[in-house]
């Protein structure tokens, strides 16, 4: 059973902070991965496919309002659903 035609089209830059203007809900529905330099990683923030980043939030570090800092990690970004 495929069911690629129900999931919507990984977009050019994601965020999976609600707040954010590159939020977009209906992906977060589906299981997506996220391939930085060939490896996978489990723990990206936002991403962009075009200028090639990816952000993970750092384990320590919190913003003025409690939030992580993201660290920020260059190189070839694939999006891909699991």
């Amino acid at each position: 059973m495929n069911d690629t035609t129900s999931r919507p089209a990984l977009p050019d830059r994601l965020s999976g902070h609600p707040n954010s203007p590159h939020h977009i809900a209906e992906i977060f529905d589906h299981s997506i991965g996220i391939r930085l330099n060939g490896k996978e990683r489990f723990d990206i923030e936002e991403y962009c496919i075009s200028e090639g980043w990816v952000k993970f939030p750092s384990p320590k570090a919190k913003d003025r309002r409690g939030q992580p800092l993201l660290i920020t990690l260059k190189g070839t970004v694939e999006a891909f659903y699991k």
